[in-house]
């Protein structure tokens, strides 16, 4: 308990550190206000207690939470004191944190527009990618003489990059959001596809076996035998084909695109907007986590059953 109660009072500390040095020092560089980046430390600090309250039904003595907002506030500080207060950072590369924060002040609803653009084109190319990879490779999984000749092409596929193919899919597709379509959907296909071959080719004979003999229909094989058993691998892929996916939208977004947080952060390296850059980086980091935060839900959802 007392060790807990250490790292508590080191985080604020850290905290009172930081707050005081952005409201008390003088400014060595023109910024502008730091409401915006006030109220960020005050949503981080608020995310820390909650997860601080939400450990301690699992570790009376959780460390992790308190460990990652120290680094955080220490991260904060150095940057605010080698940017904002004593002007030794590159005045360009690397932007003082209020001018970041106020990024979201200024332009939010412009951001957020963009992740929702993003989001569109990560849900389609994802959904159709995962209902086709698992589709696909339960049929293939199933047959002998298809897992026999659809395994090594799938091998071979897997492992290449999708964005590889960006610029052709760019020309050959008829509009650009079909062509970032395409670039998620073939990089969440093949290892979705190549993880169902494998599961389902991997059912023990005796049950495919049983299953013949008493005649069961195909619906019944599916829901009852197949089903139970991809629908972990399923989930499991899904926080890994999700993250990548997302990964692959923001380069494919840097291809011609309108919109999205990818042509965001592409058209703010135009104009070295290096302010917009990392608030673009945040709003990515936030939305991955989000994502993840999603699918590691839905995994214990519907695999309590395991």
């Amino acid at each position: 308990m007392r060790r807990i109660v250490v790292e508590f009072v080191i985080a604020h500390v850290l905290l009172a550190a930081l707050v005081g040095v952005i409201l008390l020092m003088p400014d060595a560089r023109k910024v502008y206000p730091a409401t915006a980046l006030l109220v960020a430390i005050g949503v981080i600090e608020l995310c820390y207690l909650l997860a601080l309250f939400r450990g301690r039904k699992l570790d009376p003595f959780p460390s992790g939470s308190s460990d990652i907002i120290c680094a955080v506030w220490v991260l904060m500080l150095v940057w605010e004191l080698s940017s904002t207060k004593l002007g030794i950072a590159h005045s360009v590369l690397i932007p003082s944190p209020e001018n970041v924060f106020y990024v979201f002040q200024r332009s939010g609803p412009e951001l957020w527009a963009n992740v929702v653009s993003s989001l569109e084109l990560l849900l389609s190319g994802y959904i159709l990618g995962t209902a086709l990879g698992v589709i696909l490779g339960v049929v293939v999984g199933w047959v002998p003489r298809l897992r026999a000749m659809f395994y090594p092409i799938a091998n071979v596929l897997a492992p290449i990059p999708s964005v590889i193919f960006t610029p052709f899919l760019v020309i050959l597709m008829p509009s650009y959001r079909w062509a970032a379509i395409m670039v998620i959907l073939l990089g969440v296909f093949w290892p979705q596809f190549l993880s169902m071959i494998l599961r389902v080719g991997s059912l023990p004979q005796a049950i495919t076996d049983n299953a013949r003999v008493l005649k069961v229909s195909n619906w019944t094989m599916i829901t009852k035998i197949i089903l139970p058993f991809i629908v972990p691998d399923v989930l499991k892929n899904m926080r890994v084909s999700l993250t990548t996916g997302f990964l692959m939208l923001m380069y494919a977004e840097s291809f011609g695109a309108k919109s999205g947080i990818g042509y965001w952060i592409s058209n703010a390296n135009v104009f070295a907007n290096y302010a917009n850059i990392v608030a673009g980086v945040i709003t990515c980091g936030m939305t991955v986590t989000a994502l993840n935060y999603l699918t590691a839900w839905l995994q214990k959802r519907f695999t309590t059953w395991r």
